[in-house]
């Protein structure tokens, strides 16, 4: 059976050019960042290559790289060390109700130490207002995290207001980009963000490598114990092959951007408008906001998603219903319920991530195979409506 894979915001299989980009570190190139001698050197170099390409995709200077394990470790990084690190009495942070979990399970880890976090809601688009943002303000507001795409529905923030409302208010701004880096373009400084965490899996790297922008003059906590590696940011001996091949992930998505952007687009069109034209009671959750390119989340009214998820891949079609990190909850998409969709529908509802691999042909695939599989799934169901059961 052949099978096609349509869950890329979860994670990319590694790019051949990526994989030979990281071998030396394995064999010849094994040696120590840190040590001083020629093995040591020759990992330094590998190692600070991959921080000037990983700098040219986020649009800044190299020494404002701290490498990390992923994305979560970036973000977690950004959150508990910007906030921690301030010497204010009172400390308060801002955040939404739609972020990743590695967010959200920080801010609550700053609320059990004390701090206060407001989650600032979103439209039925899944977009936030910086208006609300702005509302949420404080003196003693010392963080706003919003993170710029959605993972879920793909959704992009208006990262660049926000962030001048919260340097305007006298707080860091942090960004998780994780589901932007690599698919949008992105230039830290000019969004005005203080921090900004990415992730190498997400663009077709090696799990377990990622990265923090911080801006020059920004002071964050470490946390972690034990050297003086990442500039005193992240400790502990440098996964110098992850950093190779996360810098080598962000060399291609630079020079492929533009280009896959469009085509990535196309596709995510040519999925929606044939699911839409297909199937009665569906619709696109976030449609007609701003979203990167390669995400479609559906919801098809009258059946249990995750059914639908075992019932296409039955059939060799590799689809989700939200963040990876959730798969296997009994509970609604949290992104879906803030976005104001009833527990039903966030429920019914699936997203589809594309990438390089896929093509026009596999597309058609996979609307074929949702088609009949939402028609079966409806039949079963007491909840459809007799002439959709009918079908």
């Amino acid at each position: 059976m052949q099978r096609y894979y349509f869950d890329h915001n979860a994670t990319t299989p590694a790019a051949p050019e990526i994989v030979e980009a990281m071998l030396p570190c394995f064999g010849e190139a094994y040696g120590n960042a840190s040590s001083i001698h020629a093995f040591g050197q020759e990992a330094k170099r590998l190692l600070e290559q991959a921080r000037r390409q990983v700098a040219e995709l986020l649009g800044c200077r190299p020494p404002e790289v701290a490498f990390t394990s992923g994305g979560t470790e970036a973000n977690n990084l950004a959150i508990l060390g910007a906030v921690r690190s301030s010497e204010r009495p009172r400390r308060h942070v801002i955040t939404t109700t739609i972020e990743h979990p590695c967010v959200l399970d920080a801010c609550r880890q700053l609320e059990r130490e004390g701090v206060e976090v407001t989650y600032v809601g979103v439209g039925p688009d899944g977009v936030v207002s910086p208006d609300d943002i702005g509302r949420a303000l404080r003196a003693e507001t010392v963080l706003v995290t919003v993170m710029h795409a959605n993972n879920e529905v793909g959704v992009v923030q208006p990262i660049g207001e926000i962030a001048a409302l919260a340097r305007a208010a006298g707080a860091a701004m942090h960004s998780d980009g994780v589901q932007a880096a690599g698919k949008i373009p992105v230039d830290a400084p000019e969004l005005g963000v203080d921090l900004y965490g990415m992730s190498a899996h997400k663009i077709y790297g090696p799990k377990g490598a990622g990265a923090l922008y911080v801006r020059p003059g920004v002071r964050i906590a470490a946390l972690q114990f034990g050297g003086h590696q990442e500039r005193d940011r992240r400790p502990g001996t440098e996964n110098v092959a992850g950093a190779v091949g996360l810098g080598a992930a962000a060399a291609l998505a630079r020079r492929s951007l533009e280009a896959e952007g469009r085509r990535l687009a196309g596709l995510r069109d040519r999925l929606e408008r044939g699911l839409l034209d297909r199937l009665e009671h569906a619709g696109v959750n976030g449609r007609g906001a701003p979203r990167v390119p390669n995400t479609a989340n559906l919801h098809f009214d009258f059946l249990e998603a995750e059914a639908l998820v075992i019932a296409l891949d039955l059939k060799g079609m590799a689809v989700s219903t939200g963040a990876a990190c959730s798969s296997g909850s009994v509970e609604p998409s949290h992104v879906l319920s803030a976005m104001g969709l009833a527990a039903d529908r966030a429920r019914a509802s699936l997203r589809f991530s594309l990438g390089r691999q896929n093509t026009a042909e596999q597309i058609d695939a996979l609307l074929e195979a949702v088609e009949a599989a939402v028609e079966r799934l409806r039949n079963l169901s007491p909840a459809a409506p007799a002439r959709l059961a009918a079908r």
